[in-house]
């Protein structure tokens, strides 16, 4: 990953919005989020019969697709990795504030991507 990418490159492509394709999609753009992505999926897995629902699993596919949405992107990761440190290190609840909005607004136009 020495190489710079130009805003708006995709580092990979989109992948398909199974569990496995994820998995493999996050072990190129962040290896270190699959441990939490391994737990993410036990949940879902455990909060589904309890649910009666396939609903848990459903969303643990749209937040990881969402995920590797900001990954796959070097400029958007960089925006919401930015947004995110800044928000968690601000000095006012103000500042804090505006930069959570940041992150969020991120997360979800990759939601919307990743899931529309």
């Amino acid at each position: 990953m020495s190489q710079r990418v130009s805003d708006g490159v995709e580092f990979i492509p989109r992948p398909e919005k199974t569990p496995a394709s994820l998995k493999a999609a996050l072990a190129v753009v962040a290896a270190d989020r699959l441990p939490e992505m391994a737990e993410g999926q036990t949940r879902a897995m455990a909060g589904a019969p309890e649910a009666g629902s396939i609903n848990p699993i459903r969303a643990f596919v749209a937040h990881w697709a969402a995920v590797v949405e900001i990954e796959r992107v070097p400029a958007t990761a960089q925006a919401y990795h930015r947004a995110n440190c800044l928000a968690n290190h601000a000095a006012t609840v103000e500042e804090c504030r505006r930069h959570a909005t940041d992150v969020a607004t991120i997360y979800r136009s990759a939601f919307a991507a990743a899931n529309g």
